[in-house]
């Protein structure tokens, strides 16, 4: 999700989360609380998984010695640091909409860009478990010697931009596993720990779900100047992938109540056929790359040619499919099934 401190949601729903429920109802009477009770075991299954991850990260990390480590000397440490990035990063994507709206402060340590963190403040020390953390930071380190030429370009413009760098000596190595890493540890587990006693409501789950899908243009966007969300591993169309994947499957929770209603079959239909037309266009795309932006690409008023390239086509796709204007792009559909359900979302 695109953030800054505060993140502000997308489409932020207007919600109450609840301490506890009040309403004694049975789950097989309330098609309501079924569903809110659905996403909230699907959540809580993904940050499961997120906390195996994270943990595997840290302690894939090589032992502290005087030359550091690095992707040359440690590869198969790297590597498998990498890998377990990659399944982390997957997991938080697919409940990353309820994460930003329950847990805001830790959505932010989590996964806020370097560019958000320094604009804030700078922050000369990698490794520690302050000023730059989370996801991010890792990612920025564990491909230290790979970052693509338009990312190295656009961080240095930032004011207070530092090189990204794997530890140099023991102490760098120690405090990344032992501080930045231990961070992300210790922060995931408070988002699965705090997620037991709170109840989430429907319009907490399916407003996360609205964010989410409102974004992947954005995400899409930020390309064109070498901003996207998981630059330094080039993952931000896997990043896509998961954010559609989780979101289907919170949408799948909300179906029988949905499909329950005067109109809701023709409701859902809409919907799952808009995140199957996202889901195909996705596919067809190989690798967890975005398509490289043409070279003459404007964003004001895009030529033929570059709407016909790979990155042309998924940007056109996008803008159609979130714009609220047309009845027929996924998120006008989402915002309709809404509105049968009475769930509300801010405009």
């Amino acid at each position: 999700m695109i953030k800054r401190i505060p993140s502000p949601t997308i489409l932020l729903p207007l919600l109450t989360v609840l301490a506890c429920d009040s309403s004694g109802s049975d789950p097989a009477d309330d098609p309501e609380k079924a569903a809110a009770l659905e996403v909230e075991a699907y959540v809580a299954g993904e940050l499961d998984n997120l906390v195996t991850a994270v943990e595997a990260l840290q302690a894939a990390a090589p032992e502290p010695d005087a030359d550091g480590w690095n992707a040359t000397d440690d590869a198969d440490a790297v590597a498998r640091m990498r890998q377990h990035w990659h399944e982390a990063r997957v997991s938080y994507e697919r409940v990353e909409g309820a994460i930003a709206v329950l847990f805001p402060e830790l959505d932010a340590s989590t996964d806020e860009r370097y560019d958000g963190f320094v604009e804030v403040e700078a922050d000369s020390d990698l490794f520690d478990g302050e000023g730059v953390t989370g996801i991010h930071a890792i990612e920025r380190i564990l491909w230290a010697d790979a970052q693509p030429p338009e990312v190295v370009a656009f961080e240095m413009g930032l004011s207070n931009y530092a090189p990204a760098a794997y530890p140099a000596d023991a102490a760098q190595a120690q405090a990344f596993r032992d501080e930045l890493a231990a961070r992300l540890v210790a922060d995931v587990h408070r988002m699965r720990d705090e997620l037991e006693p709170v109840a989430l409501d429907a319009a907490t789950a399916y407003g996360g779900v609205l964010g989410s899908i409102a974004e992947q243009l954005e995400k899409v966007e930020l390309a064109q100047t070498g901003e996207q969300e998981s630059r330094y591993a080039q993952h931000t169309l896997a990043d896509m992938r998961a954010n559609l994947e989780g979101g289907a499957a919170i949408f799948a929770a909300f179906e029988p109540w949905l499909r329950s209603l005067d109109g809701g079959n023709e409701a859902a239909d809409a919907v799952t056929g808009g995140m199957a037309r996202i889901q195909a266009a996705y596919d067809a795309l190989p690798g967890d790359a975005l398509p490289p932006v043409p070279e003459t690409w404007s964003s004001v008023m895009p030529s033929d040619d570059d709407l016909a390239t790979p990155y042309g086509s998924l940007h056109a796709m996008l803008t159609a499919e979130v714009d609220l204007d047309d009845p027929s792009s996924l998120l006008a559909a989402m915002v309709a099934a809404a509105d049968l359900m009475d769930i509300p979302v801010a405009p």
